[in-house]
């Protein structure tokens, strides 16, 4: 295909999104935009350019004393008939458009517009963020490659409506079960039911009050919520099991460990079986470049109430920010848009810091 990231479009962030948009990346199929990436990339003189599968990694090697990530992944959730991206006066629409194109947009244009910026820079497009991790381009390079991701600090440019979202949550699915006696249901009295033994976890849940956590003036939400209930046999059959599964977004001043824990105690005398988990990310705000760059963004951060990658580079100990032009609250639905205006406020914040 020929390439539709011309110099004209890389040079206006809104244009580079809109382009970005129509090219259709949906999760596994990301070819395609890796390959107009980076041949963008390639063809900056100031950059040394890398590629793992569909992800795409560029970077400055200038000497600077500390280096920054800017990251953002390049698939999205599948269309829904809402391609190609249409204006509409102050607003684009578009799948990806929030998540996280503009963002992606916003790193893409630097990485060649600014060919000595204050900081050493990588600039990291990634694969497969929107799916299982076992394909995430971030993981991947995380384990194959982690030089790649050596930094003093990162920015996930995934949407925060163009405030600085710091941390994350942490996230965490078991299943709750119950057990009972089968039995025909015309004599019920004879078994004994576990979809009704559920209603004993359900309570819980019901009367459990979330923690709310500040951390370095953050504030953490937590949730505990039964998400699926799976049980019963036939019609004329009294069930002898059923599983609540239940997901909790725990702040990040509690480990994985610490969480399971608490769901294991709350969950007392029931069978409690771990099915994944995800650590969160403390607020990473007292390395320098990140005390920089929330002065550049000029308002005060809050927490990230779900969980990003910033818990992958907070693993590799790398302090990492969420800041992006999207709005999170409309990230995956059918009417997905972004705010022009903050595509061009994000655009001057970074450049703005990194010049």
């Amino acid at each position: 295909m020929t390439n539709p990231l011309t110099p004209a479009v890389l040079s206006d962030p809104v244009e580079l999104t809109r382009v970005l948009v129509d090219i259709e990346s949906v999760s596994l199929h990301e070819k395609d935009i890796a390959d107009c990436v980076e041949q963008v990339l390639r063809a900056a003189p100031h950059l040394r350019v890398e590629r793992l599968g569909n992800t795409v990694m560029a970077r400055t090697e200038l000497g600077r004393a500390q280096r920054v990530v800017l990251a953002g992944h390049l698939d999205t959730v599948p269309i829904a008939d809402n391609l190609p991206a249409k204006v509409d006066g102050e607003i684009m629409y578009g799948c990806g458009t929030s998540d996280m194109k503009s963002g992606v947009a916003l790193a893409l244009q630097l990485a060649v517009a600014l060919p000595e910026p204050r900081y050493d820079l990588t600039y990291f497009f990634y694969e497969a963020e929107e799916i299982d991790s076992v394909y995430n381009g971030l993981n991947l390079v995380s384990k194959s490659h982690p030089e790649w991701l050596a930094a003093d600090f990162a920015v996930l440019l995934e949407p925060t409506h163009g405030v600085v979202e710091a941390g994350c949550q942490g996230t965490m699915r078991v299943l709750v079960s119950t057990t009972g006696k089968r039995a025909h249901s015309a004599r019920s009295w004879r078994g004994v039911n576990a979809i009704h033994a559920a209603a004993g976890v359900l309570d819980r849940l019901a009367a459990y009050e979330a923690r709310q956590v500040t951390i370095d003036g953050c504030g953490y939400r937590e949730g505990l919520n039964a998400v699926r209930i799976n049980g019963g046999i036939a019609g004329n059959v009294i069930p002898d099991r059923c599983e609540i599964e239940v997901n909790y977004r725990f702040a990040p001043d509690r480990t994985v460990a610490e969480a399971e824990a608490h769901l294991r105690e709350l969950f007392e005398g029931y069978e409690v079986t771990m099915v994944d988990a995800a650590p969160g990310a403390l607020p990473g705000l007292g390395a320098a470049p990140a005390q920089e760059f929330l002065e550049a963004v000029g308002s005060d951060p809050v927490g990230k109430l779900g969980w990003t990658d910033v818990s992958r580079f907070a693993a590799m100990g790398i302090p990492a920010l969420n800041f992006g032009p999207g709005d999170p609250n409309v990230a995956h639905a059918a009417d997905e848009r972004v705010e022009i205006p903050l595509i061009r406020q994000g655009a001057a914040t970074l450049h703005r810091w990194l010049a």
